[in-house]
């Protein structure tokens, strides 16, 4: 091996025939829309459309069967996450650290070394904008 040890590497989503339904995007534009207060907002500092966000944000509920969103009417409208947004990144986020730990123990198992890890979910970074 050259220098240090190697980075695990984990990207972990479901799915469903219907599409995503949860993954590491959908978490991070949650987590943006709840910073903001905006999905417009979440949507720009993530650097996609309002469009794309709003599509993502709809696939899932419309595979869930829930609201993730609880928008107010009106001209510069603001988004907060729903009770069930909040239990979904609540149990992905749970979800995630636990297989990251797993994957990193079972590395250490079969190639006598831990890696190190890409990311934590504590890692993400934090957007840029603020609610108003």
């Amino acid at each position: 091996m050259t220098t240090g040890a190697p980075t695990m590497r984990i990207h972990l989503w479901l799915e469903t025939s219907a599409g995503v339904l949860m993954g590491q995007g959908r978490l991070q534009l949650l987590e943006y829309i709840e910073h903001t207060g905006s999905l417009s907002a979440a949507a720009k500092a993530l650097g996609m459309s309002y469009r794309a966000a709003w599509g993502k944000i709809k696939a899932s509920e419309k595979i869930l069967g829930v609201k993730l969103l609880e928008q107010q009417a009106g001209k510069g409208s603001s988004a907060q996450l729903s009770t069930a947004a909040r239990h979904l990144i609540s149990s992905y986020k749970s979800w995630l650290e636990n297989v990251e730990q797993y994957a990193l123990s079972s590395a250490a198992d079969h190639f006598g070394y831990a890696p190190d890890k890409y990311w934590s979910i504590k890692d993400l970074p934090s957007p840029a904008v603020s609610k108003k």
